[in-house]
C-alpha cells in the first residue's frame, strides 16, 4: 500500500522536476493526494484523482499522473485538469483556479464511465474491458526527432516528457499491435 506521504513526496518531487507547484490550496491539495493514494492502491497505478480509471494499465496509461495532458494544460491555462499541478504565476498572483476543459479522447472517457461500477469493488478483468472498445485500439510506437524519447502508445504525447517538444516533432515507428476485438 501506497502512504500519503509517498503520494505526497513523488507528486512534489515531479513537480520540482518540471518547474511546477502543487496546488496551494491545502485541503484541496489533501484530496487530490488521497486520490492518488486510493487509485495506487486500487490499481496498481497513480491513476489521476479526477477521472475515471478502468483498472486496465495499457488503457489508463494516458491518465497516469502525471498525465498525458498535464503539460498542454498548464501550458494554456496554468494548472492542469484535477489542477493537482500549477504554474509558478499561479502560485505567486493567487490566480483563482476553475475547471478546465477534457483533453481526454471523449471515447476513452466514455468507456471508463461505463465501467465505473465495477471499479469500486476491484479492477475490471482485461478481456472484458477491451472487447468493449467499440474501436479496435491500435497501439503503435512513437518517437521523439528531437531527443529520442520513445513511447508505445495509440497517440504520441501532446509534449515530450523529457525535451518539452510538441506533438509535431513525434514520428511513428512501424512496430503495431492491436488489443481488442
Amino acid at each position: 500500500m501506497t502512504t500519503l506521504e509517498a503520494a505526497r513526496r513523488r507528486a512534489e518531487s515531479d513537480a520540482r522536476t518540471y518547474g511546477y507547484y502543487l496546488n496551494p490550496d491545502p485541503e484541496f491539495l489533501a484530496d487530490l493526494i488521497e486520490g492518488l493514494k486510493t487509485n495506487e492502491d486500487r490499481y496498481g497505478y497513480p491513476s489521476c484523482p479526477c477521472r475515471l480509471a478502468t483498472g486496465v494499465f495499457e488503457f489508463d496509461r494516458d491518465i497516469i499522473c502525471p498525465c498525458d495532458y498535464r503539460d498542454p494544460d498548464v501550458l494554456e491555462y496554468g494548472w492542469c485538469y484535477c489542477s493537482l499541478f500549477v504554474r509558478k504565476d499561479v502560485v505567486e498572483e493567487k490566480k483563482l483556479i476553475y475547471q478546465i476543459p477534457e483533453r481526454r479522447p471523449p471515447e476513452k472517457t466514455a468507456l471508463a464511465h461505463s465501467q465505473a461500477p465495477q471499479k469500486m469493488e476491484k479492477p475490471v478483468e482485461l478481456v472484458p474491458v477491451l472487447t468493449a472498445i467499440p474501436l479496435r485500439t491500435k497501439l503503435k510506437m512513437w518517437y521523439c526527432k528531437q531527443c529520442g524519447y520513445v513511447c508505445f502508445r495509440e497517440e504520441p504525447p501532446y509534449i515530450c516528457p523529457i525535451c518539452k517538444a510538441k506533438k509535431e516533432m513525434f514520428e511513428g515507428i512501424r512496430a503495431t499491435i492491436y488489443l481488442g476485438a
